[in-house]
């Protein structure tokens, strides 16, 4: 694919995010989660909308990004900010290095992942994509990063298939945080539930979509929300598990 292509595909991206109605949900949705002063992990911080919703907030940022284009996309948007770190790796379950997939036509779906490709292949909603370069990449933990720069009172997760390996890395549970799950690889996010418990976490909820509302009046435990991933069609598509210390913090408002 071509640079002038690529740059398309990631104008696409930005006009979609930073979107005034989109990010005046985010903000919202996030409050539940962040205030001033606070710390928060943007893993898989793509073209830096979630980054951004949590700097208006007030919180303090460290994004995480393995594409080169996207990392450079973020230091134009936020090098200038004192209160930004920018991590230009993956994160897995063990510091190295792992081959990063690109999908030059949409730059959503790189990943660490053979098998969420694999899932991929052939899934309805999913035709067309093409993973089409590979491009070695350093590897941190969320470990690692806690030890640099201190614990996130929140970390969304969103890195296509290697949820599971992020929170692997992961030795104590944080305040709160989210992991992407997808339809075509529900045994991550049974994986990911399961390591969550294992860590103390006891409430969970989640959103489908992008839409940034609870699909649950009230906190679900790991079994139920397994069971409710699992029972979502096929077409449901993707979503985002949250799971917080707190359960209030996972009611509908």
């Amino acid at each position: 694919m071509s640079s002038a292509a690529a740059a398309a595909a990631i104008g696409r991206s930005l006009r979609i995010y930073y979107a005034p109605v989109r990010a005046a949900r985010l903000d919202a949705f996030h409050a539940r989660f962040l205030g001033a002063g606070d710390l928060a992990f943007d893993i898989g911080a793509h073209v830096g909308d979630r980054a951004a919703s949590f700097r208006r907030l007030g919180a303090r940022v460290v994004a995480v990004e393995p594409q080169p284009r996207l990392a450079r996309l973020l230091r134009l948007l936020f090098g200038r900010d004192p209160d930004v770190a920018l991590v230009p790796a993956l994160v897995g379950a063990a510091e190295g290095e792992a081959v990063l997939r690109l999908n030059t036509a949409n730059p959503m779906v790189a990943t660490a992942s053979a098998a969420f490709i694999a899932a991929a292949s052939g899934a309805p909603g999913w035709e067309g994509q093409v993973w089409d370069a590979a491009l070695p990449r350093p590897v941190t933990t969320l470990d690692a990063l806690i030890a640099v720069h201190g614990v996130p009172a929140f970390a969304k997760i969103d890195v296509e298939g290697h949820e599971a390996a992020v929170l692997a890395g992961l030795s104590r549970p944080l305040r709160a945080l989210s992991f992407e799950f997808t339809t075509i690889q529900r045994a991550v996010a049974r994986d990911c539930l399961d390591r969550l418990s294992a860590l103390g976490y006891r409430a969970f909820n989640a959103c489908l979509g992008e839409s940034m509302v609870f699909a649950h009046a009230a906190p679900l435990d790991a079994a139920a929300m397994a069971e409710w991933i699992a029972a979502l069609p096929h077409a449901a598509n993707s979503g985002d598990v949250y799971a917080s210390l707190d359960p209030a913090r996972l009611r509908r408002e």
